[in-house]
């Protein structure tokens, strides 16, 4: 089994801040994306990584995430596999982001602030 790079919530929020180039990609389901993401996260579901994965930057450096970490490793290996794409795996997905104090916004709130 391929082993997968993660990031923490600590080590992406600071990223995040000194505006490095970042795809943050969540992909959980439209009812728990409806709850609440990491500003930025761009909603692409699990199951459709295999179509979207040639669409991914190569350029920039790709983060995934979901609830606890387990979905968005899949999405990790499944890249690397298929598409030779080395994606972070944000470790403890949402849930360690929002322990460690970090901001969730709903997602009509990044649509309206742009």
């Amino acid at each position: 089994m391929m082993s997968i790079k993660e990031i923490d919530a600590t080590a992406l929020k600071e990223m995040m801040d000194n505006g490095e180039d970042i795809c943050l990609y969540d992909i959980r389901s439209q009812a728990e994306y409806a709850q609440g993401i990491i500003k930025g996260g761009e909603f692409t579901p699990l199951h459709t990584i295999p179509v979207k994965m040639h669409d991914l930057p190569k350029d920039k450096t790709i983060v995934f995430y979901c609830r606890s970490g387990a979905r968005s490793a899949q999405a990790c290996m499944y890249v690397a596999e298929n598409a030779g794409i080395e994606a972070l795996n944000l470790r403890g997905g949402i849930i360690s982001w929002y322990q460690s104090g970090n901001e969730i916004i709903r997602p009509d709130e990044m649509q309206a602030n742009g």
